[in-house]
């Protein structure tokens, strides 16, 4: 244990040099590493390089070998420069110079959820910066909420809980937090979670992308138990340049689980509905989304009867 936790220390104290760095050097420096660093990692992870052009190549069987190619060089650059931007939002979004970093595309559906007494569920993906949307929120005086997964590393769960809630957005363990999770969700709090990981064979399987994809039935059902509505938000890079970057905070739909009701399909109706707005919203910049990880590892259990 205590070897543990002194490598825990040690990565925590790199990590911690890493941040100091970017947040003191001039911007496009700053951008400038991440290039390099998002080239380096595309020539040495061969790995999950494979892994997003096989996952490219099912979601865009249009597009050749060299296009797929070119979207996996600029999934690592994009991911790359996007560790570097989520380091400098404390120092460069401000509620007084927002508009220099991005705008909201269709807003009228956010600020109703907002400000109405029902809960929301803010749901969103690996795609563009999805912690800039909490961000923004907590920078124009809204109090969130966000789902996210316990760090094994304690030092670092400590830093970025610390770093994800200075805007006033309180973090949720995905695992050890469900009463309070309940709490927020009947006193009508607005909860952002990421609903793009495969959840293994006992999942609802639904079509992303073509294929069978297995999806948490809690944010389904946490949205019918509740009366939440669901706002499916994507915040897309449309543009950046040495000194900065500029993203649109994207409502793509919004679910009413009480057009549900009484349906025996409701969970599987409203999961399938807001793959299909994420799917829209990936479509339109597929170099945002994180193509490395292994989305449609899990099949449905038809398919692996008729493997064996």
């Amino acid at each position: 244990m205590a070897r543990r936790r002194s490598t825990d220390y040690i990565i925590y104290l790199t990590i911690r040099c890493v941040v100091a760095f970017l947040q003191a050097v001039p911007v496009r420096i700053a951008f400038h590493c991440a290039s390099g660093l998002g080239w380096l990692a595309y020539r040495v992870d061969k790995r999950h390089r494979l892994v997003a052009a096989e996952n490219l190549g099912h979601a865009f069987p249009e597009k050749s070998p060299a296009e797929i190619d070119r979207i996996v060089r600029s999934c690592y650059a994009h991911y790359l420069r996007l560790l570097v931007e989520i380091v400098l939002l404390p120092r460069k979004f401000r509620y007084g110079n927002w508009r220099g970093s991005g705008q909201i595309v269709n807003p009228v559906p956010i600020l109703d959820a907002m400000f109405s007494p029902r809960p929301a569920l803010i749901v969103t993906a690996h795609f563009g910066n999805w912690e800039l949307a909490g961000f923004a929120l907590g920078a124009f005086g809204f109090r969130t909420y966000a789902i996210a997964r316990v760090l094994d590393n304690p030092y670092l769960e400590d830093f970025f809980k610390r770093f994800r809630q200075g805007t006033g957005q309180t973090i949720i363990a995905k695992k050890a937090d469900f009463d309070r999770l309940e709490g927020v969700l009947k006193a009508g709090g607005k909860v952002a979670t990421l609903a793009d990981q495969d959840a293994g064979a006992r999942g609802v399987f639904v079509d992303f992308f073509g294929r069978p994809a297995s999806a948490h039935k809690a944010v389904a059902l946490m949205a019918i138990e509740f009366n939440a509505k669901m706002i499916v938000v994507g915040v897309p890079r449309t543009r950046q340049h040495a000194e900065g970057f500029y993203y649109e905070i994207t409502c793509e739909d919004v679910i009413d689980p009480e057009e549900y009701a009484g349906r025996p399909d409701a969970v599987k109706a409203i999961t399938q509905r807001y793959h299909e707005a994420l799917e829209r919203l990936i479509r339109r910049h597929p170099e945002q989304y994180f193509w490395m990880h292994r989305r449609w590892k899990s099949v449905p259990a038809v398919r692996r009867r008729m493997a064996a």
